[in-house]
């Protein structure tokens, strides 16, 4: 798959793409990492939450944002991206897989990898063992209707684009609207 928009930055709001290029996790082990299966093994291995930033810590990004930032840089191909979003180890590999959609799949194609997904039954914890359980259906659709998440900001998804997805959900009978860190729903945790 082509990425869309910046393939530096890989639209990546900048102080978190910082904090992830410097942190020693990322530096020492991320970057040893040169294979799709690799870094799959690794996100079993470490990934407990999908928040960008480590619990806590407000400048440490989490391993799992480290991890994203690396399948990033190693461009997976269709194949790549189907085995992440379909992996049974965990569901922290499958939640890495649909961010990596977000930030850097073109919009215009976000449906079309993620429609078979919006009722995903499969749970898990989004914040971890402490947080919320939601749906994978319900983090997908909180991805593709909001642009904050956690406390981080998701590049914009274009109107049409936006309204198209409101009416295959609706189509569904699935909910139009987001929650909220990541289907969890509650407070805005950037203070807005």
């Amino acid at each position: 798959m082509e990425q869309y928009g910046n393939t530096t930055t890989f639209n990546v709001e900048n102080v978190l793409r910082q904090n992830i290029l410097s942190s020693q996790y990322f530096e020492r082990r991320c970057q040893s990492l040169v294979t799709w299966e690799q870094v799959v093994d690794e996100i079993y291995e470490t990934v407990d939450h999908v928040e960008p930033w480590m619990s806590g810590n407000a400048r440490g990004p989490s391993s799992a944002f480290c991890l994203l930032h690396r399948l990033f840089q190693l461009k997976l191909d269709a194949n790549q991206i189907k085995g992440t979003l379909d992996h049974r180890d965990s569901p922290y590999i499958r939640a890495v897989g649909f961010l990596y959609l977000r930030y850097v799949c073109d919009p215009k194609n976000l449906w079309a990898w993620v429609q078979r997904y919006v009722d995903d039954p499969e749970e898990f914890q989004p914040s971890g063992q402490y947080g919320k359980v939601v749906t994978m259906g319900e983090y997908v659709r909180d991805l593709l209707l909001e642009q904050n998440y956690f406390e981080t900001i998701l590049s914009r998804i274009p109107k049409l684009v936006t309204d198209s997805i409101i009416e295959e959900l609706r189509k569904q009978g699935l909910p139009t609207a987001a929650k909220g860190n990541a289907g969890q729903g509650g407070a805005d945790r950037r203070g807005d």
